[in-house]
């Protein structure tokens, strides 16, 4: 399912769009936030899938 919503984003974007996306990123952010930045974006991204599939950790659970 999410490689279904993944794609539906990325359909239309094929790779020297995914490409110049990158090096806007990279030129923002610079060679050392990126690590950072997508550390904190899996942390996300996993605190939204236990929080999807009822294992939030809230004052209850503790």
């Amino acid at each position: 399912m999410t490689q279904a919503i993944i794609l539906g984003l990325l359909g239309g974007l094929g790779a020297p769009e995914i490409i110049i996306i990158l090096v806007i990123i990279l030129l923002l952010f610079g060679g050392k936030k990126i690590p950072e930045l997508m550390k904190g974006l899996g942390r996300g991204v996993k605190e939204f899938k236990d929080a999807s599939k009822g294992e939030g950790t809230t004052e209850e659970n503790k």
